[in-house]
């Protein structure tokens, strides 16, 4: 079964840049496609950004595009979220979860982490 933890999130000032880790146990992360989602308080969650399985395709929400970018490294079990230029209504859990193929459909996803918290706050 695949277990997935992310890190990475803490308080940073509008602006600012936080770099935030999904590393999976229990199955090795190179059979899925893995996306970043995020739940602002009284909120539903939303996509943020999907990486295949094979380096080269991504996707971003347009509220990301060109302030975040997803990569990862098969060698370490860990996809990563880099978040620059960040705003207060970047403010949220943010959750990485496992999928067959990249999209920013959540219904495709079938495997889930416990979040990490980011609050973007001066």
């Amino acid at each position: 079964q695949l277990l997935l933890v992310e890190s990475g999130g803490g308080l940073v000032q509008p602006g600012g840049s936080l770099r935030l880790s999904c590393v999976a146990s229990g199955d090795t992360l190179d059979g899925y496609a893995i996306g970043w989602f995020r739940q602002a308080p009284g909120k539903e969650r939303e996509a943020v950004s999907s990486i295949g399985r094979e380096h080269g395709v991504t996707f971003y929400a347009a509220s990301v595009q060109g302030r975040f970018t997803i990569s990862r490294d098969n060698s370490k079990n860990t996809v990563y979220l880099q978040m620059n230029n960040l705003e207060p209504e970047d403010t949220a859990v943010y959750y990485c979860a496992a999928a067959a193929i990249a999209t920013l459909s959540e219904k495709w996803y079938t495997d889930w982490g416990q979040g990490t918290q980011v609050s973007v706050s001066s």
